[in-house]
């Protein structure tokens, strides 16, 4: 890999008015000495968004469009790398705020690892109190589990990891992101990495701001789907599954059976929900810790939200989904440029 090599940054975005002109900002900030291009996919916006992305291309030569009729998150990221023209490929969300020097350091890790795709921590952070509740339950190990892009760790090889900076023979090998995954699109083109030879590696020193959903009916929503489609995967690749995609599912199974049988036998039922209650509060105690007390007050109804709704999706996830997956054929994102070929 050359010393600075060039960089094509792809944005898949739907409805980002708010946070779109700030996200692409820290894009072209960026403490990095290598040329660079950002493709952002624009799925059919009800608000601002084409607008603002408009503006954006007009002011900086470096920035511009493809189109996603679909409005699907992997079709857009698909879109964008066909566009696109540089050997190492930057996932960056609409939402999603990178640190000053996350592409300098990513392309240093790609090269010093032989990594086939590095990322690293999910840094979610609120702009009020239910979105510092909701930043607070996605970074403590009660809320998800011990994955390290969301609660921190060492360098290391990982499963999977947010985001991404990937080489860009290794897309191409892969023909890109599968587009029946509506979610955990991500962890499943990371599992075709890994299973073909490739190392994705965790690395704390990449961070990124991550804005979280402003409601919990959008929060229940965003977790519904997670759960549902890592089910998906689940079936799709054998061997995948752990037992932390397995906790919300049985806890969602136990508290409800418990409350059948507190209701219809015996009082002593209900020890499981309270149980489970009583966890999640005394879990939000140390993850509230320097929030205000509204924030702190919304911590437990946050962490039931993201489990109930992971749990429910995965259980409730159709089989039909999974025969759809395998009969899919992926689109190939290879781009007719030589300089697509060049090797990271």
């Amino acid at each position: 890999m050359n010393a600075t090599p060039a960089v094509s940054v792809i944005m898949p975005v739907l409805n980002e008015e708010r946070h779109l002109r700030n996200s692409v900002r820290h894009i072209l900030e960026q403490e990095y000495d290598g040329e660079m291009e950002v493709v952002i996919a624009i799925g059919p916006s009800s608000d601002r968004t084409e607008e603002i992305a408009a503006e954006l291309v007009r002011e900086d030569p470096r920035v511009r469009t493809v189109p996603n009729p679909t409005g699907r998150t992997p079709a857009a990221l698909n879109a964008a790398i066909k566009a696109s023209r540089h050997p190492v490929v930057v996932r960056v969300d609409g939402h999603g705020m990178l640190s000053p020097n996350y592409i300098a350091t990513a392309v240093r890790l790609l090269e010093e690892t032989g990594a086939q795709n590095v990322g690293g921590i999910m840094h979610a952070e609120g702009e009020n109190a239910w979105e510092d509740a909701v930043a607070a339950a996605m970074t403590t190990k009660i809320g998800v589990g011990n994955a390290a892009f969301h609660t921190g760790g060492e360098a290391a090889p990982a499963e999977t990891v947010y985001l991404g900076v990937f080489r860009r023979e290794a897309l191409e090998q892969q023909d890109g992101y599968n587009e029946e995954f509506i979610r955990a699109q991500d962890w499943e083109l990371n599992f075709r990495i890994r299973e073909a030879g490739g190392l994705i590696w965790f690395s704390p020193e990449l961070r990124v701001q991550y804005r979280p959903r402003p409601s919990v009916k959008a929060l229940a929503k965003q977790y519904k789907d997670y759960g549902r489609w890592r089910h998906v995967v689940a079936r799709y690749h054998a061997g995948s599954i752990n037992l932390r995609y397995l906790a919300p599912p049985a806890a969602v199974c136990a508290i409800a059976a418990g409350t059948v049988v507190g209701a219809a036998l015996t009082p002593w039922g209900f020890v499981v929900p309270a149980g489970y209650l009583a966890a999640i509060v005394a879990g939000s105690v140390p993850a509230g810790k320097g929030l205000s007390l509204k924030a702190r007050a919304q911590i437990p109804v946050a962490l039931a939200t993201m489990h109930m709704s992971w749990g429910y999706g995965f259980l409730t996830s159709p089989r039909s989904l999974a025969k759809k997956v395998i009969a899919s054929r992926r689109p190939a994102v290879r781009h007719a440029g030589t300089e697509a070929q060049t090797q990271a």
